[in-house]
């Protein structure tokens, strides 16, 4: 796993949405970037925070951030679970893992005592000149909005 911290240069990623519409880093040059990686579409804690980050939205497009959601779902499950909660920004369905392997969130992870590889679930601030502004590990699901806007 490449460990990527405030300072870093954030990877120049590309990736095709729940739409198939296709985002770069390059497309978000002058304004801040949340990109949240999570496990899976449609799961609880998943719902929870992509939940806050909609209830939120205003207050993030406020202070001139873009949101980017990323997971190995499939284009169909990102349309479902953006469609169902509504969400206002897109959801990259990452099934070759190029982007998630590019911020280095894909790992070794325990779940019930089982070992298995998987999403950790992550939060990279990108500021304006595509620098890596914070990296949140510690993510709280239904208040991960505050720890962003703090």
């Amino acid at each position: 796993m490449t460990t990527l911290k405030k300072g870093d240069k954030a990877p120049d990623f590309s990736g095709i949405d729940q739409d198939g519409l296709a985002h770069k880093l390059a497309d978000f040059k002058g304004k801040k970037l949340v990109v949240f990686f999570y496990p899976k579409a449609n799961t609880p804690g998943c719902t929870a925070e992509a939940c806050d980050l909609r209830d939120n939205f205003e207050r993030f497009q406020s202070n001139n951030f873009a949101i980017l959601g990323v997971s190995a779902d499939s284009q169909k499950a990102q349309l479902k679970f953006k469609d169902k909660f509504n969400f206002p920004f897109p959801l990259l369905a990452d099934e070759d893992k190029s982007v998630i392997n590019a911020f280095g969130v894909w790992g070794p992870k325990k779940f019930m005592g089982k070992d298995y590889d998987g999403i950790h679930r992550t939060t990279f601030i990108i500021d304006e000149n595509g620098i890596i502004d914070e990296v949140i590990s510690d993510v709280k699901t239904k208040e991960h909005a505050s720890q962003i806007l703090k």
